[in-house]
């Protein structure tokens, strides 16, 4: 291609430029001298590179140090930072270089980002230690989170030059843990971003419907807003009060769940946009308000209490403040309000890093405290758990990155928050592992309580140990932050060392004598090849005699199958668990891989799979390929996890198969109703209806019928005859 160069370097020097005037912070002389010593130096580094669009690659770094420093609000450093972070991976400057140029601290931030970056490219057999690396860096220093969140975020926003098989893997790990930690970090608007493009590229019609309705209903939603605000700007000005009212739509993402959750319509989501009362204030006003507003709101319209949420008097552990409620508004229709002073709007756009911008004149202290605290947990887990899976580690690290809080004191009265859900013994551990060890039980407002009690907002906790106490594996049921889940499973691991040891020796035995080598290759073929978490749990079945020299013989004779199909399909890095079979099917059916190729397969069972919806393979470990719904709900996890694993398939011949479904029918009951439906499925659409069930209870039926289905035409075709029928209001596929 040729490529008009004058004109790159005018565009270049101008995002350049965009980037220093559009900053969230102030920027000194000081300043502006190493974000423009690192422009420099980066623009050298990728001076003969491009994009797979075709874009010199210096764009990219230029719009991560955008995000950086105007979504994200970090100072000069982490700008400069986000600038170089691509330099050592991709160009021969080394971390020396960078260590003389800008000093230790930036070249540290930068060597973590490469890190994590090197390892995106590995073709490694579980994709999932990159995120253990990727956490790691959490507890070394944040902003390299901040930098990788805000690299990711541009690489989705720029995703459609990847293939459709790229664009899912990426998009899968992207809402696997990109978007969780967004969350954590309390940067919401940059989680919704992450989750809505995930979207976008694992769901392209979902997404797309909702967005064409959100566009569609944008008109009313601002005549709504406008109405709203004549109303509520009287008052708030009557009171001497500087406010700004907007509105702004649900994410996408977000109404799809709740779609999703309670089987709705996009028009039956009641609370898809909400309203923002933004108010300025000083220190000691701020709370009192925030509390003033919430008056002439509720005075104005009724509010429902089961709706109402304080984040003010006690802040999310993220920092996050501010007020919601939910009011019957202009048009006594439900709408989400919510209150929050500059300071708090900042905060909760801005998350973690706009917590330094307020360090003098208000009470920060807590916010930064619940942070660090979170933090430091995750370091402790990471760094003296090495025993766990990493999948095991991700598992009880991602429980507590999206988890809602409850809110419990001490007997002294400090304020503890936790995960929604956590139990006394989970309260032990926040307050030390070594108590949460020895928990025998609590005292809850004075009265004892066993170590499962759920904790409640409000509670006070005091627990009871003792020295003999220890941990027991069914602890693990119903804990649910991840410090008291890693310590206790670190505990009983360690309890099975030496019965391990034990496993270990016999194994070598029988290895022998059947002629195997024994050493880490042929261990780790042997535990995938029993579907085994850890060569641990495969030393263990020996020890207690579950597997013995008949199972050798069984894993000799099959250990070649699962590497001859990954040598013929091959991609990159890695993806997820062993799922359950359903029938044997016809090879002219389903194609795999970019040749093609008829291989014999069965169907999931952790999803249904008719012909025409869209599907992908999975090689397992024992069972040969899975073919899953591209919708399936361990779609993201196996992709996020191990990509390698899967291929791309397609339908060959979908009108010589019937598959049967389950589906779910509501609406108001009336006489006539069953014969409405049956005579759509059976005569309209001459579809065989294996069985039905419909239960009426006042005025309101729900009905589950099995059919067999042909194809997604002719699904698709009898959900739109069935939602025609009167009376009918919800239908959905189980």
């Amino acid at each position: 291609m040729v490529y008009d160069l004058e004109q790159e370097n005018k565009e270049i020097l101008a995002r350049y430029r965009d980037l220093i005037t559009n900053t969230y912070r102030n920027l000194d002389e000081e300043q502006n001298k190493l974000i423009r010593k690192a422009f420099d130096i980066a623009l050298d580094a990728h001076k003969d590179q491009r994009r797979k669009t075709g874009e010199p690659y210096i764009y990219h770094p230029i719009e991560v140090a955008k995000i950086v420093a105007n979504e994200i609000g970090l100072g000069a450093t982490s700008i400069a930072c986000a600038l170089l972070h691509d330099v050592i991976e991709d160009s021969d400057y080394t971390y020396e270089d960078l260590q003389k140029i800008f000093g230790k601290k930036i070249a540290d931030i930068v060597n973590g980002l490469t890190k994590i970056s090197v390892m995106n490219h590995q073709n490694i057999s579980i994709q999932s230690e990159n995120y253990r690396k990727l956490l790691l860096t959490l507890s070394e220093d944040f902003r390299v989170i901040l930098i990788k969140i805000a690299d990711r975020l541009h690489n989705m926003r720029t995703l459609d030059s990847m293939t459709p098989e790229k664009q899912k893997k990426i998009a899968s790990e992207t809402v696997y843990i990109y978007a969780p930690l967004a969350h954590r970090l309390g940067l919401y608007n940059i989680k919704s971003e992450l989750e809505d493009l995930s979207l976008k590229f694992n769901n392209p019609e979902v997404y797309n419907e909702i967005s064409e309705q959100l566009k569609s209903a944008k008109e009313n939603r601002e005549k709504y807003i406008e109405e709203f605000r004549k109303e509520v700007s009287v008052q708030l000005e009557d009171e001497g009060l500087n406010v700004s009212i907007k509105g702004r739509a649900k994410a996408i993402s977000s109404i799809y769940r709740k779609m999703l959750k309670q089987g709705v319509t996009f028009d039956e989501v009641f609370d898809n946009y909400a309203i923002r009362i933004i108010y300025r204030s000083d220190a000691k006003n701020e709370k009192f308000l925030a509390w003033k507003i919430y008056s002439i709101v509720t005075d104005l319209y009724h509010s429902n209490p089961h709706r109402m949420r304080d984040w003010i008097s006690r802040p999310r552990s993220t920092g996050y403040e501010s007020l919601h409620l939910t009011i019957l508004g202009p048009d006594k229709r439900w709408i989400e309000v919510q209150i929050r002073s500059e300071r708090m709007d900042d905060i909760a756009e801005k998350g973690v890093a706009a917590h330094y911008k307020y360090k003098e004149g208000f009470n920060q202290n807590q916010d930064e405290k619940n942070f660090e605290t979170w933090v430091a947990e995750i370091r402790e887990v990471l760094e003296n758990q090495q025993s766990l899976s990493t999948t095991e580690l991700l598992d009880d690290i991602k429980l507590n990155l999206y988890s809602k809080e409850v809110f419990v004191f001490t007997p002294k009265g400090e304020i503890k928050i936790l995960p929604i859900n956590s139990t006394a013994l989970d309260f032990a551990f926040s307050v030390h592992s070594d108590l949460g060890t020895k928990c025998l039980g609590a005292k809850v407002n004075g009265k004892l309580v066993p170590i499962s009690y759920i904790l409640k907002n409000g509670d006070q906790v005091d627990i009871l140990s003792s020295q003999n106490q220890k941990p027991k594996a069914d602890w693990l049921e119903f804990v649910v932050t991840s410090k008291a889940k890693s310590k206790i499973k670190a505990i009983l691991n360690s309890e099975k060392n030496h019965l391990s040891e034990e496993g270990k020796e016999i194994l070598q035995r029988k290895m022998r004598h059947a002629k195997i080598p024994f050493n880490d290759e042929e261990i780790n073929k042997m535990q995938k090849f029993f579907g085994l978490k850890s060569s641990q749990e495969l030393f263990l079945k020996f020890q207690n005699g579950q597997l013995d020299i008949s199972d050798i013989k069984k894993y000799t004779e099959g250990k070649g199958i699962f590497s001859n199909i990954l040598q013929r399909f091959r991609k990159s890095p890695e993806k997820n668990t062993i799922y359950e079979e359903t029938p044997a099917t016809n090879l002219d059916m389903i194609v795999f891989g970019k040749d093609e190729e008829k291989m014999n397969y069965s169907f999931a069972k952790c999803c249904t799979v008719i012909p025409g919806d869209k599907i992908f393979g999975f090689i397992t470990i024992s069972e040969g390929i899975k073919v899953h719904n591209d919708n399936c709900p361990n779609a993201v996890n196996l992709r996020a996890q191990y990509d390698y694993r899967v291929l791309p398939a397609k339908w060959v011949n979908e009108e010589s198969f019937r598959n049967r479904i389950k589906i779910e029918i509501e609406g108001l009951d009336r006489m006539g109703m069953i014969n409405d439906i049956t005579a759509v499925i059976s005569n309209n659409m001459n579809m065989d209806m294996k069985s039905m069930s419909i239960e009426s209870n006042n005025g309101i039926f729900l009905g589950n019928i099995n059919l067999e289905v042909k194809n997604r035409s002719q699904l698709d075709e009898t959900f739109k005859q069935l939602k025609n029928i009167n009376g009918v209001s919800r239908i959905k596929r189980l």
